[in-house]
Order: C-alpha cells, then sequence, then structure tokens
C-alpha cells in the first residue's frame, strides 16, 4: 500500500514535467528562440502551479473524488496537448493563446494535486514523515522525466505520442486510486467507469498518434510530407512536389533540390578553390552531404571531416537512397570521415588542423544556433586552421536579414580574421550571403572545377547593390547573443 502510495507521487511528479517539457520543446521548435520560449512556458506553468496549490484550501470534501477527477483532468489535458498545439499551430493563428492557455490549465491542475494528496493521507503517517517522503518521490519523479524526455521519448515516440502516454499513466493512478482509497471514496462506480473512458480515449489518440502528426505537417508544409522525424535535437521534415524534395529543420527551409546546387557552389567554391593545395576539409553542419559533394570534386582533397550534431540526420542522408543519391553518396565515401558531435565542443577538445573549414549551420533562429555564429566559435575555428587556409561561413540574407548578415561579418572580423563577404540569388530563399575568413589575404580563383551547374564568375559574387550595402551592426558575443534579435526581428518584418 505504502509503495503504491509514493508511486502515485513519483509518477505524478513525472507527467506534470513532461507535459511542461513538451509544451516548451513544441513551442521552441515551431517559434524558435528556445531560451525565451522555455523560460515563459516555465515561468507560467509554476505560477499555475501556485494557483492550484492556492485553490486546494477551497476544497474540503471527497477529497478522493476530487483528486481523482484532477488526475483524469490532467490526464486528457496533458494528454492531448501535444496533438492541440500542432494542429493550433497548422490550422488557427491563434497558437500562442491556446500554448499558454493549456501551460496554463496543466499547471493549475497539477498545483492541486500533491496539495490534495497530503491531506489525504495525512491521517496513515505523521505530519514529518508524509512530507518528506512526498517531496522526495516528488522530486525523484521529475529526475526521472528530464531524463527520459531527451533519451527516450523525443526521438522514440515523438512529441505526440509521449504526451498521449504521460495522459494514460495520469489516468492509470486515478484508476488505481479509487481502489487504494476506496474506503473513503465508497463504491467509485461513475468514477472508475469516468477513468475507463479517458483511458480508451488516450488509447485511441496513441493508436492514432502519426495520423495526428501527419494532418498538422500536411497543413503546415505546401508540398506533400514524406517523411517527418523528431530527434534529440530538432524536427527534420522531408517534403516533395513532383522532382522537388523540400529539407526542413524546426519548420525552417534547408534546401530545395531543384536549386540547392546553387547554394552549395557558393559555398564551397570561392574558398576552396583559391586553396589548390588543400588537402584536409573540416565541415561543421552540414549533415545531407551536400556541401561534401561539391568538397568531394577537388582530386588534391586528401580527407574530409564532418561533424554534425544529430545522428537521425546523417544517417538519414547516407542510407535514404534518393536523398543519398542526391549528395551523390558523400557520406558514404573513402575520404569522408563523419562524426556526431556539438561542433563547439569538438573543436574546443580536437587539435586538427585544416586547411578550409566550411560552416554550414542553420540560420540562428535560436541560442543554441546562434553561438555558433559568435566571436568564441569563430576565434575557435580559426585556431584550427591552417597557414594560408580560409574559413567560409553561411550567413543568412543580406536582403531580407541585412543587419544580420553584417552582423555576422562584424564577428569574424572581431575574430581576428580578414573578411570577404559575398552573396549569390539561390530561388528557393532569395538573396543569400556568405562570408570568407582568413588570417592572410584571399585571392581569388582563377579557375573553378569543371561539371558545376551554375557557378561561373566568382568575382560579380563580392560585389553588393545599393540595398545590400553595410548596415550598423553589433558584434555578436556569447554572453549577449544580439544575432538572434537581429534574426527574428528582421524575418518577423519580412512576415509581415
Amino acid at each position: 500500500m505504502t509503495f503504491a502510495l509514493f508511486l502515485s507521487v513519483f509518477l505524478i511528479a513525472a507527467c506534470g514535467l513532461i507535459y511542461e517539457l513538451i509544451a516548451g520543446t513544441l513551442a521552441s521548435y515551431l517559434l524558435g528562440d528556445s531560451v525565451f520560449q522555455f523560460s515563459t512556458i516555465i515561468g507560467c506553468y509554476l505560477f499555475a502551479m501556485g494557483i492550484g496549490s492556492y485553490l486546494s484550501r477551497f476544497l474540503h470534501r471527497g477529497l478522493v473524488a476530487r483528486f481523482v477527477s484532477i488526475e483524469l483532468m490532467v490526464g486528457l489535458i496533458g494528454g492531448f496537448s501535444s496533438s492541440l498545439l500542432f494542429l493550433a499551430f497548422a490550422y488557427t493563428d491563434a497558437f500562442r493563446l491556446v500554448l499558454y492557455i493549456v501551460v496554463i490549465l496543466v499547471g493549475t491542475l497539477v498545483g492541486l494535486e500533491i496539495p490534495l494528496l497530503m491531506r489525504i493521507l495525512k491521517e496513515r503517517f505523521q505530519f514529518r514523515e508524509l512530507v518528506s517522503q512526498v517531496l522526495t518521490f516528488d522530486y525523484l519523479g521529475a529526475l526521472g522525466a528530464s531524463l527520459l524526455f531527451p533519451i527516450i521519448l523525443v526521438p522514440k515516440l515523438g512529441l505526440v505520442r509521449s504526451a498521449l502516454v504521460f495522459g494514460i499513466l495520469n489516468a492509470g493512478v486515478a484508476l488505481w486510486s479509487t481502489y487504494l482509497f476506496r474506503e473513503q471514496l465508497g463504491s467509485g462506480y461513475g468514477l472508475r467507469a469516468g477513468c475507463l473512458a479517458v483511458l480508451a480515449l488516450l488509447g485511441a489518440g496513441t493508436v492514432f498518434a502519426d495520423r495526428i502528426s501527419s494532418a498538422a505537417d500536411n497543413s503546415l508544409y505546401a508540398d506533400e510530407v514524406i517523411f517527418s522525424r523528431n530527434t534529440r535535437y530538432q524536427r527534420i521534415v522531408l517534403t516533395r512536389w513532383k522532382d522537388d524534395l523540400r529539407l526542413f529543420l524546426n519548420s525552417h527551409l534547408q534546401f530545395s533540390s531543384r536549386d540547392e546546387y546553387r547554394y552549395h557552389e557558393a559555398l564551397v567554391h570561392p574558398g576552396l578553390a583559391a586553396l589548390p593545395g588543400a588537402r584536409r576539409v573540416l565541415v561543421l553542419g552540414g549533415g545531407d552531404g551536400l556541401a561534401v559533394r561539391e568538397i568531394l570534386k577537388y582530386p588534391s582533397v586528401e580527407n574530409v571531416t564532418l561533424v554534425d550534431l544529430d545522428p537521425e540526420m546523417t544517417h538519414l542522408f547516407s542510407t535514404h537512397p534518393v536523398l543519398s543519391g542526391l549528395n551523390q553518396h558523400s557520406l558514404t565515401a573513402p575520404r569522408v570521415h563523419v562524426i556526431n558531435a556539438d561542433a563547439f565542443r569538438w573543436l574546443d577538445a580536437n587539435p586538427d588542423r585544416f586547411d578550409f573549414i566550411v560552416a554550414d549551420f542553420p540560420d540562428p533562429t535560436s541560442y543554441s544556433l546562434g553561438k555558433l555564429f559568435t566571436t568564441t566559435f569563430y576565434r575557435l575555428a580559426a585556431k584550427h586552421l591552417s597557414v594560408g587556409g580560409l574559413l567560409v561561413v553561411q550567413s543568412t540574407s543580406p536582403l531580407f536579414a541585412r543587419q544580420s548578415y553584417w552582423c555576422i561579418v562584424e564577428t569574424v572580423k572581431q575574430a581576428g580574421l580578414r573578411t570577404y563577404p559575398y552573396h549569390l540569388y539561390v530561388p528557393s530563399f532569395g538573396e543569400w550571403g556568405f562570408v570568407i575568413g582568413s588570417q592572410s589575404p584571399y585571392e581569388m580563383p582563377q579557375q573553378l572545377p569543371s561539371g558545376l551547374r551554375y557557378l561561373a564568375n566568382v568575382r560579380e559574387m563580392f560585389d553588393f547593390p545599393n540595398d545590400m550595402q553595410p548596415v550598423p551592426a553589433e558584434v555578436n558575443y556569447l554572453n549577449n547573443q544580439i544575432l538572434v534579435r537581429y534574426y527574428e526581428r528582421e524575418w518577423k518584418d519580412i512576415a509581415r
């Protein structure tokens, strides 16, 4: 009996934290700026828990029945929270409103749980022992949930099914509570019937979770969704329309197969073609293998090291027949060594030097990505350049995110490198920018490798028209990450 009671506390705590983590993760996937999303969601959730704890004082009669009812409501709302939020983002303009309503509702109900349970148990345990045991299992449940969430739940079950599974656990606690406290509850047939109904509803949701996700995805993306997966680090979605494949990471377009060659030729060849003796190349990010495909066009390159955080990404582009065909099987080429690690930590721990370094990260939509566009990161990368080596950075759009672009240029310069900004037009993105950083003067290549589909003249890429000329921009330091705020503001202005 005692074990079952405190196991209930453990599960209640785990479920409550899981719903909070799911809301924060989903908001960061869909809205970006993970620090802001998690901070506001955690704050609202804790505030709502405080409201729930306060409201518990007004409940006097039928505490067990009320506890069971609250568990069922938590399980129902929390279990379907991820489904509701995905669908709200896909089909309405009220995603933020729905998000915070769900967070406050779940937080308030969770805040009611522990005070009610302690009042129900007060006659079975001494107060000191009761408080100690309940809080111990509450904190242990939170720890278990925080470890389980990134390691197993998100990569294995996904956000929709994870929420539903924990909703089932909440409803399960409600059901067995009707037996644990049957002396205080009485017959409880109505509550048990309600528990079974909620369990059946959540179970059906779990069975059809993939359909719920697909319905949301198909509404979010203009083309047919052929693959979607939540990994420990991001949400990967592939869409297809006729012969056009598009990759989205956290809802942001990464490439279109119809014109990605323009982007990747521009990313690689203005720098690498200027280094005729380059033998060792490092690619940071670029888990799709498309930049590596371009690098392998140079016979002098003996070794390419690709460091990408997400093993799901590199595995997908190594094994999927269409995607590996797109990158010409570059990730499984003998000259290529793939490492799944955080680029920041890997650079800090690895002493190797390279003739050419490519920083091909997604745009700085969050602080976790923004750290890869800071002076700290560029100084670290510069230490890995061989004498005469070059660093190239994808740097967002100098037209649509003008201040963001020149912020990146200034940041590379502040890191102690000479900067050579350039741009080109990619139909899927519009005008797109890059910057070459070097410790010695950069000389434009006289000759490009044969077989390129787009690039013919590099020199004109380094000329900027009036509407893309430099504008004042602060340097992006690790402790302030001004770039993330520039980026968010400028792309919001475009969306309007």
